[in-house]
C-alpha cells in the first residue's frame, strides 16, 4: 500500500510535473515533512490528497507561492482540516468537453445528458462551449464566452455540426451551487498555480451555466442513476458520462456501477485515467501510444481515444 509520502511524491512526477512547478515543489516539500505527514494519516485516506490539501490551504487564505507555506499550514492545521474533511476535490475541468466532444457529436440525438459526479454542472453544457482543435476555426454557438483549445494527433472525427442536446441532469453526492460566490471560490481554489487560462475559463463557464442552472440530483452514482434517467425524455438518445469519477470508488463499487450503466438503454462515455477501468484499458491493448499518459475517452466499453487530464490534448486511436 502507498504511504502518504509516496502518494505526494508520485503526484510531484506524474501530475503536476510540467504542469505546475509550484505544486510540484510543495508536493515534495510534504513529502520530507514529518510532522505534516503525521497530520494527514490522521484523516481518512481519501482526505489526504495533494488537490485537497493545496485547495484546502488557498480556501483558507494560505499562500502556496510563500516558502514557508508548509509550517503556515502546520501551524494552521486545525481551519485546513476541517476544510479537508467537509469539501471534496470536485475539480470541475470544463476542459474535458473537447476530448467528448467529438465523441457526443458522433452519437445520433436529439441527446439528453446526464454526468455522474457533476460537481456544479459546467460539463453538461457542450453545446454551449466553442473548440478550436490544432487552432483551427472555433466550431460551435458564435456567441459563447468559452472557447476550448485542444491539440489532436490522429484521425478525430471533427463534428460537422452543432450538438442538440433537449434535456440534462447531473448526479453528484454534494452537488455545487454555480449561484453560490463560496463554492464557485472553492472550484477555482482546486485550479492549479501557473494555470490561469483554466481559471479564465472556469469563470467563464460559470457564467453560462448560471444562466439556465442544470438541476443535479444529490445521490450516490450507485442509488440514483436509474431512477433519473427514466426521467430522460421520450424520443431522446440517453447519454451518461463521467470525468475522473473512478479513483473515488472502490473496486466494488466501480463494478456495480459498469454493471448497472451496461443494463440501462443508454449510451455510455467514460473519461477516466488509464488505471481505473482496467477491463477498457485491456481492449485498447497495443493501440496505446506508449508515449501519452492520461485519460482514456471510451463509448459503450470500447476505448476510443487517449487524452490529456485537462482536455489540453486528444490522441485518437484510429
Amino acid at each position: 500500500m502507498e504511504t502518504t509520502a509516496q502518494w505526494y511524491r508520485r503526484f510531484a512526477a506524474e501530475e503536476v510535473r510540467g504542469h505546475s512547478p509550484r505544486y510540484e515543489q510543495l508536493a515534495c516539500e510534504v513529502a520530507h515533512h514529518a510532522e505534516l505527514l503525521k497530520l494527514l494519516d490522521e484523516l481518512p485516506e481519501m482526505k489526504r490528497q495533494p488537490n485537497l490539501l493545496f485547495g484546502a490551504v488557498r480556501y483558507a487564505g494560505g499562500t502556496v507561492e510563500d516558502r514557508d507555506v508548509v509550517e503556515w499550514i502546520v501551524e494552521h492545521w486545525r481551519r485546513v482540516r476541517a476544510i479537508m474533511l467537509a469539501r471534496r476535490t470536485q475539480t470541475n475541468e470544463v476542459g474535458r468537453c473537447a476530448t467528448l466532444y467529438p465523441i457526443l457529436a458522433s452519437i445520433p440525438g436529439p441527446l439528453a445528458l446526464i454526468e455522474v459526479g457533476a460537481s456544479a454542472g459546467l460539463c453538461l453544457f457542450p453545446d454551449r462551449y466553442r473548440y478550436s482543435y490544432d487552432q483551427g476555426e472555433a466550431l460551435g454557438p458564435q456567441d459563447s464566452p468559452v472557447v476550448l483549445e485542444c491539440r489532436t494527433t490522429g484521425p478525430v472525427p471533427l463534428p460537422g455540426g452543432p450538438l442538440e442536446v433537449v434535456w440534462r441532469a447531473g448526479l453528484d453526492i454534494n452537488p455545487l451551487d454555480v449561484r453560490d460566490a463560496e463554492e464557485m471560490r472553492w472550484l477555482e481554489c482546486l485550479v492549479w498555480p501557473e494555470q490561469e487560462h483554466r481559471l479564465r475559463r472556469l469563470r467563464a463557464a460559470v457564467r453560462v451555466v448560471a444562466a439556465e442552472p442544470p438541476r443535479i440530483v444529490a445521490a450516490d452514482l450507485n442509488d440514483g442513476l436509474r431512477a433519473l434517467v427514466a426521467q430522460a425524455p421520450e424520443g431522446a438518445t440517453v447519454v451518461v458520462f463521467h470525468s475522473a469519477v473512478m479513483p473515488y470508488l472502490s473496486l466494488e463499487e466501480r463494478e456495480r456501477f459498469t454493471g448497472t450503466v451496461r443494463e440501462l438503454p443508454v449510451r455510455w462515455i467514460s473519461n477516466e485515467g488509464t488505471a481505473r477501468l482496467p477491463e477498457l484499458l485491456e481492449r485498447a491493448g497495443g493501440a496505446l501510444p506508449q508515449d501519452r499518459a492520461g485519460f482514456l475517452p471510451s463509448l459503450d466499453g470500447r476505448p476510443l481515444a487517449v487524452a490529456g487530464p485537462h482536455g489540453q490534448w486528444l490522441h485518437w486511436l484510429g
